[in-house]
């Protein structure tokens, strides 16, 4: 099994370790990360590189896809080379999945036309743009599809994921093992329960967040 979790410049690292992180204790499996051109990629706070293994022309049937969201997938909205590969790999994938703002991409490759998905909070009415159901969930599947809502969900996606190939209670394995077991000291992780201020600032800096 093969699972390519796809970089970009900008991209939220969260979105993409915390899913690597459950996603490569599936047995058998190979976890690549794949960009337009092999090498480092930055980042969105400019403070952590990871290395691309291949180019995406250079996995062309993984049984897993992975986009990631960052400030950096608005660049990425009209990018053919990278739309025209989310949707051929597709084609033959087991899953297509996507964090935070990555399920974006997945809606400008066309794949979320009629599909229940989520997103980052401050995202999902641009979801609704490209024909998807916006849905405030943490995590969403629809079909072969998962989608993850922002940054730390990657993590919740990846759990599911694991436990869909291979089975529940080696998810649950994982879930032990890396002593996954959230106890914020806020109750604050949604803007239903943030406070109401919080959810307007925030609000206010949605240019500056997403982008």
């Amino acid at each position: 099994m093969q699972i390519a979790i796809v970089l970009f410049d900008r991209f939220t690292a969260l979105d993409a370790v915390g899913t690597y992180e459950m996603l490569c204790n599936i047995p058998g499996a190979e976890t690549v990360f794949v960009a337009e051109r092999p090498g480092p990629v930055r980042n969105d706070r400019g403070g952590l590189t990871l290395i691309a293994e291949k180019p995406l022309a250079g996995v062309t049937a993984p049984d897993v896809v992975v986009v990631p969201g960052g400030p950096g997938q608005v660049a990425l909205m009209d990018n053919e080379e990278l739309l025209d590969w989310l949707r051929t790999v597709h084609v033959t994938s087991t899953w297509t999945t996507s964090v935070c703002t990555g399920s974006l991409l997945l809606a400008a490759a066309g794949l979320l036309e009629g599909r229940r998905a989520t997103s980052h909070w401050l995202a999902l009415d641009d979801l609704a743009a490209y024909g998807a159901e916006p849905t405030g969930e943490r995590v969403v599947t629809d079909g072969r599809i998962i989608t993850a809502a922002g940054v730390s969900a990657g993590i919740d996606m990846g759990l599911t994921l694991v436990g869909e190939i291979a089975g529940d209670q080696y998810a649950q394995m994982v879930q032990l093992g890396t002593e996954y077991d959230p106890q914020p000291p806020y109750d604050a992780g949604s803007p239903r329960k943030a406070p109401a201020e919080v959810v307007d600032t925030l609000r206010a800096m949605k240019e500056s967040i997403l982008r």
